[in-house]
C-alpha cells in the first residue's frame, strides 16, 4: 500500500507518526501448483492520516482469510475473471477483521471493529468503507468474522438454503466438509432434519465430522478406491442434495447417484485449481435424465443478505447447534504456508492468519 498524504486525522498513532508496515506480496504469476517461493514477506512503513475531506479509513489487520479461490487470482488471466488477479509485487488481499485506526466516513469511527476485503499487510488503506461491515457480536471470537461469521459461513447458508432448496428429510452429501464451508453446510443441514454424509481426505478428519459436526456419516476419499460404490454404500436411495466443492472425479461419481429432480449447488472445484488441463466430466447426461439442476452461485449475490444471516448463526454459535474448528497460523511469516496448505489438505479446519492479536 502505498502511504496516503500526510493531513489532520483521527489517528491512534501520534498524527503523521510513520510506522511498519509488512505485508504478503505475491513475487510472480504462477502456473500449475503454487509454492510458498511465490509469496514473499515484505516491510514497508506508512503513515495512519488521510488527507482532508477523505472518505477513505485506514485500518488494522488483525486477521486474514485463507480460501481456496485466492488460487485462481495467483495467474495472469487473458480474459477477466469474476475476481480480479493479484498484482505482482502488491499484497495479497482477501477477507480479513479489522480495527479502524483512521476515518473520514461517517458509518466508521476509531476503535470500530469491522471486516471486508483486505490487504494481507499490517495496515490497509480502504479507499470504501461501505464495502465493510461492522461487527455487531465481539463477545464471540473475533476470528469467527473470517469464517463462521464472516464470507465462508455466507457462503453455506446462503448456497445451502438458496441454491440447495433443502427440504426435511432430504439426503444431503458433502465434499471438503471438515473446510471453512463444508463444516458448517452439514450442521445446517441437520439443523433441517437432512440425512448428511461428508467426505474428507483424513481419517481425523473423518472422526470430526461424525464425533463434532454431528454427520450421519462419512468417509476418507483417499481410502476409497471406488468412489461410486462408497456413494452407493451411504445413499442406497441417491442424493437430494449435493453440495459441490471439489469438481473431477467425485462430481463424476455424484452425478450416477442422484436422485431425480436432485440439487448441485456448486461452490467449487478445488480439484481443478492447479491444474494445467482441467479433468473433464464424462456423465453429464445424467443431468438430463434424472433432471438435476446443477447452480453456480457466487456469495457475493447474497451480501444483501448478510445482518439476516449474522443474527441467525451468531445464534446458533450461543445456543451450542452450530460448532466451528479453525486453524490459526500465526504470524504473517506463516501465511504463505498456510495458503498453499489448503490445497494439500493440510488444514483442520477454516484455514486463517492471525496478524496481530489486538
Amino acid at each position: 500500500m502505498a502511504p496516503p498524504p500526510a493531513a489532520a486525522a483521527a489517528v491512534t498513532q501520534a498524527e503523521g507518526e510513520e510506522v511498519t508496515n509488512r505485508q504478503v506480496i505475491l513475487k510472480r504469476y504462477v502456473s500449475g501448483c503454487p509454492t510458498v517461493d511465490d509469496m514473499e514477506v515484505v516491510t514497508g512503513t506508512v503513515r495512519l492520516v488521510l488527507p482532508p475531506g477523505s472518505s477513505a479509513m485506514v485500518v488494522k489487520n488483525l486477521y486474514v482469510s485463507c480460501d481456496p479461490y485466492m488460487r485462481g487470482r495467483m495467474t495472469k488471466h487473458e480474459r477477466p475473471s469474476y475476481v480480479p488477479d493479484f498484482v505482482v509485487g502488491g499484497a495479497l488481499v482477501n477477507f480479513g477483521v479489522c480495527k479502524v485506526v483512521a476515518s473520514g466516513h461517517p458509518d466508521f469511527k476509531v476503535g470500530d471493529l469491522v471486516w471486508g476485503m483486505t490487504g494481507w499487510e499490517e495496515y490497509t488503506l480502504v479507499p470504501k468503507p461501505e464495502s465493510f461491515s461492522k461487527i455487531n457480536h465481539p463477545e464471540l471470537p473475533l476470528s469467527y468474522y473470517t469464517g463462521v461469521l464472516g464470507m465462508p459461513g455466507l457462503t453455506a447458508w446462503a448456497g445451502f438454503f438458496e441454491a440447495g432448496k433443502p427440504k426435511k428429510g432430504d439426503y444431503v452429501f458433502v465434499s471438503a466438509a471438515s473446510g471453512a464451508v463444508g463444516q458448517l453446510v452439514g450442521q445446517l443441514a441437520k439443523l433441517t432434519g437432512c440425512y448428511v454424509v461428508g467426505s474428507a481426505g483424513s481419517d481425523e478428519k473423518v472422526n470430526l465430522l461424525k464425533t463434532k459436526f454431528g454427520f450421519d456419516e462419512a468417509f476418507n476419499y483417499k481410502k476409497e478406491k471406488d468412489l461410486d460404490a462408497a456413494l452407493r454404500r451411504c445413499f442406497p436411495e441417491g442424493i437430494d442434495i449435493y453440495f459441490e466443492n471439489v469438481g473431477g472425479p467425485t462430481l463424476e461419481a455424484v452425478l450416477n447417484n442422484m436422485r431425480n429432480h436432485g440439487r448441485i449447488p456448486v461452490c467449487g472445484m478445488i480439484s481443478q485449481y492447479n491444474l494445467e488441463q482441467p479433468e473433464g466430466v464424462h456423465n453429464l447426461f445424467q443431468v438430463v435424465a434424472k433432471r438435476v439442476r446443477m447452480e453456480g452461485f457466487m456469495v457475493f449475490d447474497y451480501f444483501s443478505k448478510y445482518y439476516q444471516f449474522e443474527e441467525e448463526m451468531a445464534g446458533y454459535l450461543k445456543e451450542g447447534k452450530i460448532s466451528y474448528v479453525e486453524d490459526i497460523a500465526d504470524g504473517q511469516e506463516k501465511a504463505p504456508a498456510a495458503l498453499i496448505g489448503l490445497f494439500t489438505g493440510r488444514n483442520i479446519g477454516k484455514q486463517l492468519v492471525a496478524v496481530a492479536r489486538e
